[in-house]
């Protein structure tokens, strides 16, 4: 017999509801999935909310852990920091300041939350006057070599100050091999890098440059970042970080690069994470605000989709809402 002379059988299957359908869910997703950004700044009592991103905060340590408590609350275990330092400079010093933001909310969490996974980002354009993820020259383009050094302080001060991993957003070429070789000769040979490899120059950060007070002063980052339109290039990218030492590999933006992710993943075989950028949530938010859309249906969706393409792990802003509604049911 010919399976399509019987269509209408298959459907009637799973007309029991979601319990039946749970048999044959081929991708699920659980808090355990969800990697949380975080943005820590200096000062007391500040929980302030970005305007583009409606329930995102820049927080001060001194609240940081209310923060991290209801993380751990949802099931969520993974967090990754961001630091919005009280100066910069034009070469981001405090980005590997022994007190720095980022330096204290590792010893904070590794004190009071064991239990919770830091990772730390590992970029300039936080830190420097200039907004670029570098150092710069007498013409302001960003020194690739020169820029790795200062790179690989960061890495390693935040390493000493507890982050479980690091993980570098800036796109110099070769940076995972220096700071792989810093960390180890700094003895921190157990800190793992997850890279940023395959970093697309993409329209859908503009709210994350709010969030991190990160907007370049001048120009743009396309001279460091990857074209849009370019999927093997993607690819190779991830395979020249895998040969330098990286532990883990990503893909940025998520959505509108789920055909890369797929390939990355499926080519490298390697652990894969999925970064489900600022104005993807920014844009849901929007039109959920508006009664356009069933924000728990589409947010639930969209990460099914990313973890299908080949994620094993999302680094998303909706991590608390998802966590809450999944486990819901």
């Amino acid at each position: 017999m010919e399976y399509g002379k019987f269509p209408a059988y298959r459907p009637r299957r799973m007309r029991n509801g979601e319990l039946a359908r749970n048999f044959i869910r081929e991708t699920v997703i659980s808090a355990d999935d969800f990697i949380y950004p975080l943005f820590v700044k200096p000062g007391e009592g500040k929980r302030d909310e970005i305007p583009s991103m409606p329930g995102v905060f820049q927080v001060s340590l001194d609240n940081l852990m209310d923060e991290i408590n209801e993380l751990l609350d949802c099931g969520v275990h993974y967090v990754l920091l961001f630091g919005i330092p009280a100066e910069k400079d034009e070469i981001g010093s405090s980005a590997w300041d022994e007190h720095g933001v980022v330096q204290e909310a590792c010893r904070i969490i590794r004190a009071q939350a064991p239990e919770m996974y830091i990772i730390t980002d590992v970029c300039m354009c936080e830190y420097t006057s200039h907004g670029h993820c570098g150092k710069l020259d007498e013409h302001g383009y960003v020194m690739n070599d020169e820029t790795l050094k200062l790179l690989a302080n960061e890495a390693v001060s935040q390493a000493a100050a507890g982050a479980h991993m690091v993980a570098p957003s800036d796109m110099m070429d070769g940076r995972i091999q220096f700071m792989r070789r810093a960390l180890d000769d700094a003895g921190y040979q157990n800190v793992p890098i997850m890279s940023y490899s395959t970093k697309y120059a993409s329209g859908f950060y503009g709210p994350f440059r709010d969030a991190a007070d990160s907007t370049p002063a001048f120009g743009d980052r396309r001279a460091y970042q990857m074209d849009p339109a370019n999927v093997e290039e993607g690819v190779r990218e991830a395979f020249y970080d895998i040969a330098e030492g990286a532990d883990v590999v990503m893909v940025k933006p998520a959505l509108p690069y789920l055909d890369v992710l797929q390939r990355v993943k499926s080519e490298t075989k390697f652990p894969t994470v999925a970064y489900n950028v600022s104005g993807e949530y920014s844009m849901v938010k929007a039109a959920a605000a508006k009664g356009w859309i069933d924000e728990k249906r589409v947010v639930l969706e969209l990460l099914t989709s990313i973890k299908r393409a080949g994620a094993d792990m999302i680094i998303t802003y909706h991590a608390k809402e998802a966590a809450r509604w999944l486990a819901e049911g």
